[in-house]
């Protein structure tokens, strides 16, 4: 093993040991709640992301980060109940309540590739990547205008992880399950949406209207979904690149 690893191991073992001690004792026979374990998983974990390759690549990093060092939700709005919380210096996002979206507002995408990593709380968490968002939300008709990249992990065909929601079953079920970071990279090239799932394709489709989608448009916002009350859903390292 290399001496990088043990290092980062033991740096993720002290953050884990740390939030855990900060946190209320429970009573005796009881369990520790596993969002403690995610959350500080998700600010442990290091980003395997290479966001200086990417950026070289043509690719813009939409999670932006300061001069700093932090991170910083400006270009994003908010629609819906909910919200994202940003740790600033870490860049990772946790989803609160639901059902809502949270939308790049900077620009609308016609050809482009999207690359992020996701990482659930518990394995029914339930959350989406939508692209081609037709206009700034201001109700909930965005969802018959637009795809969303699902995640969901216990569901089946049309509404499982790597899927187009209710249009296009994945081929497989390629996540790594709840608290490991997984990463999407979704390109979208006129009608067609590929979709792959660390490293494995698992959706490759020409779009047409169908399930709850009624139409979509050339262009539009990206956005990410906050749908569970009681669980969270992490994303961080949001890259994107234009193909138009």
């Amino acid at each position: 093993m290399k001496m990088k690893t043990v290092v980062s191991m033991v740096g993720c073992a002290l953050v884990l040991l740390a939030v855990m001690a900060a946190a209320p004792h429970p009573a005796a026979g009881t369990l520790l709640s596993p969002a403690i374990g995610a959350a500080a998983l998700a600010a442990a974990v290091p980003s395997q992301t290479d966001g200086q390759a990417l950026e070289a690549q043509g690719y813009e990093r939409i999670l932006r980060q300061r001069r700093n060092g932090s991170f910083s939700k400006a270009g994003w709005n908010h629609y819906g109940p909910g919200y994202f919380e940003l740790d600033e210096q870490t860049g990772v996002l946790a989803s609160h309540g639901g059902m809502g979206l949270m939308w790049y507002a900077v620009e609308e995408y016609g050809d482009f590739v999207l690359e992020l990593d996701f990482m659930t709380e518990v394995e029914n968490a339930n959350s989406g990547v939508f692209v081609r968002v037709p206009g700034m939300p201001s109700s909930d008709e965005y969802i018959y205008h637009s795809w969303e990249i699902q995640i969901h992990d216990t569901s089946e065909g049309i509404h499982q992880t790597g899927g187009v929601y209710d249009a296009e079953a994945p081929s497989h079920l390629a996540s790594k399950g709840p608290g490991e970071w997984n990463h999407f990279k979704i390109t979208f090239v006129g009608n067609r949406i590929t979709v792959e799932l660390n490293g494995e394709t698992v959706t490759d489709w020409e779009a047409e209207p169908r399930g709850k989608v009624l139409d979509f448009a050339p262009r539009g916002y990206i956005g990410l979904q906050n749908h569970d009350r009681d669980t969270r859903t992490f994303f961080r390292d949001i890259f994107v690149k234009r193909l138009d």
